[in-house]
């Protein structure tokens, strides 16, 4: 399978979660250059598109985060139906959950439905986390050592360009390896799969805990956007239902393609 996008630049629908517009972590320049270079009939903002809890310790809004948002209106304009999923880091603007403002549209949670007859389930995440529902005071606490683990992130990436190396994520690189953030993971898994099963739904598509994935080890697919932050990955649908997984930083390419199996048992 080749690894240029160039092909896939006229898909069916675009999910994309978790990019935090207004923290300083936010890879906006990718986010716009991908964005640009694709044509789709849904673009889908799985929630955290803007960071409001760290807007709300310190202003930082560069012309590169303007650039996101006239992009996303810009295809609006164009004929791209917006669907707004808040997130806990936008969680203000679920509110406003049933209007719409402007050309987007604010929705809780939506069952998408593919060309080839799958029903999805898209919604946020952060109801599967149970540090967040049951003490916003550990949440907050959790989202300023994180911010401090990408800062330090920045840093190791600068150090790493000037040495010529391609971007590095330290903070995927520790999630793949502490056992608790494991564990975490694998709990909200499960989680996101009896969610889809309630509902009654093929599977589900969310983001969250930016970690890009796509599972068909059960009966329910598990579909997660990823993050602008640390992966750079978007999910996309073609005009013939395939859902693949794509990483757009310096380059495009594949990561994942829900498979065959999957396809034909939740036509």
């Amino acid at each position: 399978m080749s690894d240029n996008l160039s092909f896939h630049r006229n898909v069916r629908t675009i999910w994309i979660s978790d990019v935090h517009l207004g923290f300083p972590g936010c890879s906006a320049e990718h986010l716009t250059r991908f964005l640009s270079g694709m044509r789709c009939e849904t673009l889908y903002l799985v929630g955290d598109i803007v960071d409001f809890w760290y807007l709300k310790k310190k202003r930082h809004w560069p012309q590169t985060h303007n650039n996101v948002i006239r992009t996303i209106l810009g295809k609006a304009k164009h004929g791209t139906r917006i669907i707004f999923v808040p997130g806990n880091h936008d969680e203000a603007m679920r509110q406003y959950c049933g209007m719409q403002l402007g050309e987007v549209e604010i929705i809780n949670e939506i069952v998408h439905e593919t060309a080839d007859g799958k029903r999805l389930l898209v919604l946020h995440g952060d109801q599967f986390d149970a540090a967040v529902i049951s003490s916003p005071l550990i949440g907050l606490i959790g989202s300023k050592l994180y911010d401090s683990l990408l800062n330090l992130n920045r840093l190791v990436n600068w150090g790493r360009g000037k040495l010529g190396l391609d971007h590095w994520s330290l903070a995927s690189f520790l999630k793949q390896r502490v056992k608790n953030a494991v564990k975490f993971i694998s709990n909200f898994e499960q989680a996101v799969v009896k969610e889809a099963r309630h509902h009654q739904v093929d599977g589900l598509i969310c983001g969250h805990i930016h970690r890009p994935e796509i599972n068909d080890s059960t009966e329910v697919l598990y579909l997660n956007c990823g993050d602008w932050v640390e992966s750079c990955t978007a999910l996309i649908e073609h005009h013939d239902g395939t859902i693949d997984l794509v990483h757009s930083a310096e380059q495009q390419h594949i990561i994942k393609t829900l498979p065959a199996r999957a396809r034909e048992q939740a036509a």
